[in-house]
């Protein structure tokens, strides 16, 4: 689960490494590369685009991850339009001036991850949030009923499985589909705690 909450932040990380360890490419970190002593170094070579161009969907997944989680858009959104800047400007914006287009891109992800980060902290004191294992989960899922559609929120326990619920609206008893521990697993926004944890459900 820790690893999902930072895919985000690797694949930033690794963006601007590849970027700055890469200045022959990148003419505005070749200030910084030069001080560093590696003024016409080249750490992919010819890969160099490919990897950078990884790295930004890595980090676009990572935020989108982080999104199923936390239902805040603004991160992936900002992501996904900086994404497309990146790809764009490398692979088919014909004009001298394509490096803007890229570091807007970069920038735009480093913004997003920045907001997610922040997001991520923030959530870390909600109301509906419990701990299961040294591990913060979202307690809150809203089932969809399958049958008529009805939704409603619920909270749901830390300490038993929900393996039946009864829609308010039509009545239907809900179970488990065939795979998953629960209802809230089958019919929810947000799979139950210990999933969550990346634990086995009871």
């Amino acid at each position: 689960m820790k690893l999902t909450n930072n895919i985000d932040k690797l694949g930033t990380a690794g963006l601007f490494l590849t970027a700055l360890l890469s200045p022959c490419c990148f003419p505005l970190f070749a200030v910084v590369a030069s001080a560093l002593g590696l003024g016409s170094f080249e750490l992919f070579g010819g890969w160099t685009m490919w990897v950078f161009q990884a790295m930004a969907v890595i980090s676009i997944v990572g935020l989108y991850l982080n999104y199923r989680k936390h239902r805040n858009s603004l991160p992936t959104v900002i992501a996904i339009i900086s994404g497309g800047l990146i790809i764009y400007s490398y692979n088919f914006y014909d004009n001298d001036n394509w490096t803007i287009l890229l570091y807007m891109g970069m920038f735009g992800l480093l913004s997003a991850t920045g907001i997610n980060y922040y997001i991520n902290k923030k959530s870390m004191t909600c109301k509906t949030c419990a701990t299961n294992n040294g591990k913060t989960v979202e307690l809150q899922s809203t089932l969809t009923c399958p049958n008529c559609g009805h939704k409603k929120t619920e909270l749901m326990p830390t300490d038993a499985c929900v393996y039946f619920y009864e829609c308010e609206k039509c009545k239907t008893r809900l179970k488990p589909l065939p795979g998953d521990c629960c209802v809230y697993c089958s019919y929810g926004s947000l799979k139950c705690p210990p999933i969550q944890a990346g634990e086995n459900c009871c």
